[in-house]
């Protein structure tokens, strides 16, 4: 299996499967932001953030897979996944467990340097409030879903990271 991921990982096609992945993500929180008029917490922006992360370490191995630009591709997968893991359960917990000392901010906070909420609020200003329910499907609401997803970026990401040491044995046949 990990000759199978370093194999995979250094041709065009995975990386494009996962960006097409998260875009596929990206574009489902649009639809709930735009079409079914969801107000998106900060939480929620910070969760896209994270999977625009993901999406862009798809797009950058992609370009060169078999250069040590994957690497930088692999680290940043797996520190945008770790982050958006992390944000997603907070953000549950902030659901499940509300309370008034447990809440999250009341606009998001970039860098400075990258206001995305000024240059695309369309995508990265939040409206609404972390502890509502807005939507839920087969009994998990969305963050709860996001636990699942980035979790499972988070563990094929680390394993993509391990199978870079393994040897590609080559089959020849006479």
């Amino acid at each position: 299996m990990l000759q199978y991921l370093k194999k995979s990982s250094q041709g065009r096609g995975a990386w494009l499967l996962m960006a097409l992945t998260a875009l596929i993500l990206e574009a489902t929180a649009l639809y709930f932001q735009h079409k079914m008029q969801l107000q998106p917490c900060v939480m929620c922006i910070y969760e896209r953030v994270a999977l625009f992360g993901i999406l862009g370490a798809a797009l950058l191995a992609a370009i060169t897979p078999k250069t040590p630009l994957r690497w930088l591709a692999i680290l940043l997968w797996i520190y945008s996944a770790w982050q958006g893991l992390r944000l997603a359960w907070d953000h549950t917990m902030m659901q499940l467990y509300p309370s008034p000392f447990n809440t999250c901010d009341f606009f998001v906070d970039f860098p400075s340097w990258l206001p995305l909420h000024e240059w695309l609020p369309s995508v990265f200003q939040a409206y609404g409030d972390c502890s509502i329910k807005q939507w839920e499907f087969l009994t998990l609401d969305m963050p709860q879903w996001l636990i699942g997803i980035f979790a499972v970026y988070l563990v094929v990401g680390v394993l993509v990271l391990v199978s870079q040491g393994v040897r590609v044995r080559h089959k020849y046949f006479s």
